[in-house]
């Protein structure tokens, strides 16, 4: 699936994200997928801040999650986020990779949809104010 937009993030394992075998708490890799997803969300121009404002909320509906390999304390990992559906939902696939060797350590997606926060009713088809931010990118994509 080609994505519309890719964002890379690079951070490194903090003490208080592991065990006390050094291992990386499996639940912390969501945390690290909401700061990708927070990332690639300003970088189209419509985070979290905006949906409020525009009067739409985005639960994530569906998330999954595959580990491959274990992190450790102190382990520099890059975070990528790419953007691979918005007509209908936002699908934002993940891949965590360690920084040295480029293994691959865990893989995921998440999937939200439009909430009206007036009427508290889903969107079937991605709101208006999305599908603007996505015609300015594909408008720079295409220059």
């Amino acid at each position: 699936m080609k994505s519309l937009l890719t964002i890379d993030m690079e951070m490194q394992i903090p003490f208080h994200d592991v065990d006390s075998m050094g291992i990386t708490w499996h639940g912390n890799y969501l945390r690290y997928f909401e700061i990708a997803r927070c990332k690639l969300l300003d970088e189209l121009g419509y985070n979290y801040r905006q949906m409020q404002a525009s009067n739409y909320a985005w639960p994530i509906i569906d998330l999954q999650i595959k580990y491959v390999k274990a992190s450790t304390f102190e382990q520099k990992i890059t975070v990528r986020a790419e953007l691979v559906e918005w007509e209908n939902r936002l699908k934002i696939n993940y891949q965590i990779r360690d920084v040295e060797s480029g293994a691959r350590i865990t893989k995921g997606y998440t999937i939200q949809a439009a909430v009206d926060m007036s009427t508290q009713e889903l969107c079937f088809v991605t709101p208006e104010v999305f599908r603007d931010k996505i015609a300015t990118l594909l408008a720079k994509v295409e220059d």
